[in-house]
């Protein structure tokens, strides 16, 4: 119960990473907001967590990261059900990919806006409001093994988490004389439904039949195979909780060995 009486929220946490770090903050003692932009999705992670869980917990909010007003409706709809906010996983991301000279600006653009804009003005929200309360709390930031690295088909998606694990650096630097730790996870290729999309992208731009991205990936892990939504929520309860206090401006690597920094 290392987040007994704290209330997190969870953008993107209605599936994938979220939803798994959500269900683990949940055994943890932890309130639980499910923020996504999918009202179907919210529905179905909340009914799934609180057949799990404890019921009075777990509270899902729509939310667009794009939108400030957004998400201030968010923080307000939180500090309402649950008095604040002690912990905010920043997850919500979007992807896409296309060789360099493919790239459209609406591309580009709704890839900053979500990923990296979207993000720091959620944290930046978030802070504002924990500030004001006086307790301190803990920021994780939702960066990627993309963020270490180019690669030619995804410039853009690693350029904005390049970016997050530079925010992360910057905005821990910025908070943590407020109480507030800011800290990041990179994962590496985690099997989610999301992948599937990947691998469908790769077999189009690479003449790869179906599936055989996704398999060559998973065999190039170190560890031996594509990482799960579950093997993240360990290090996302230890950002969390009190065992971290002296952490600030990190990011680790949820990658199965993937990339070393």
């Amino acid at each position: 119960m290392k987040l007994e009486h704290k209330t997190a929220v969870i953008t993107g946490g209605a599936r994938g990473i979220g939803l798994a770090i959500a269900a683990r903050y949940l055994t943890e003692g932890a309130n639980v907001v499910v923020a996504d932009i999918d009202p179907s999705a919210i529905e179905e992670a909340v009914a799934t967590l609180k057949a799990n869980g404890r019921q009075e917990g777990v509270l899902g909010v729509r939310v667009d990261i794009s939108d400030a007003a957004s998400v201030e409706a968010m923080i307000s709809a939180v500090n309402e059900r649950f008095g604040g906010i002690d912990i905010l996983v920043n997850n919500a991301a979007v992807f896409d990919m296309a060789p360099v000279l493919e790239v459209t600006e609406a591309s580009f653009d709704k890839q900053f806006t979500v990923n990296t804009k979207g993000l720091f003005f959620t944290l930046q929200a978030v802070a504002k409001s924990m500030v004001a309360r006086g307790q301190g709390g803990k920021i994780i930031n939702m960066a990627s093994q993309a963020g270490r690295r180019g690669e030619p088909l995804v410039g853009v998606y690693c350029a904005s988490k390049a970016a997050v694990i530079s925010l992360t650096q910057s905005c821990g630097l910025g908070l943590i004389e407020h109480g507030i730790n800011v800290n990041g996870i990179a994962p590496g290729v985690v099997d989610t439904p999301m992948w599937d999309e990947v691998d469908a992208l790769f077999a189009r731009f690479e003449n790869r039949p179906l599936g055989e991205k996704k398999r060559l990936v998973g065999e190039a892990v170190p560890y031996g195979r594509m990482g799960r939504p579950e093997d993240h929520a360990g290090a996302a309860v230890f950002l969390a909780c009190d065992d971290s206090n002296y952490v600030v401006a990190q990011t680790l690597n949820v990658d199965g060995g993937n990339w070393m920094s």
